[in-house]
């Protein structure tokens, strides 16, 4: 199923394509401050409907996940790595799809703290 999502005021947008029923709760520094409810799908399949200029980036750590958010808002819209098989790969924040029920979903406990 095709899903438009966006930032709060509307300067980043993107339609992603998947089945979100579950989100991943991570732990982490940076998803316990944010607040993100996450799902993964093949970065091929998240279509930026806004310029790329429009979104703000940041990493941290070991730099190997790009965060990116609306400069404007605040807004955590989504970010991109590697899955373990090497495929680029996107994790959607589903708080950011009005159209998705956040209590229909699963809610996964990821320990991101540990890692």
């Amino acid at each position: 199923m095709r899903y438009e999502a966006s930032c709060h005021c509307g300067k980043i947008a993107y339609d992603v394509e998947g089945e979100f029923t579950e989100a991943l709760d991570c732990n982490c520094s940076l998803c316990r401050r944010r607040g993100a409810l996450l799902a993964f799908v093949p970065r091929d399949k998240l279509i930026l409907k806004t310029p790329e200029e429009n979104l703000s980036r940041y990493t941290f750590n070991k730099h190997v996940i790009q965060h990116y958010f609306c400069g404007n808002c605040g807004i955590a819209v989504y970010g991109e790595g590697k899955a373990p098989d090497g495929s680029a790969t996107a994790a959607i924040n589903l708080r950011c799809i009005p159209a998705i029920d956040l209590d229909s979903l699963n809610i996964n406990k990821w320990d991101g703290a540990s890692h």
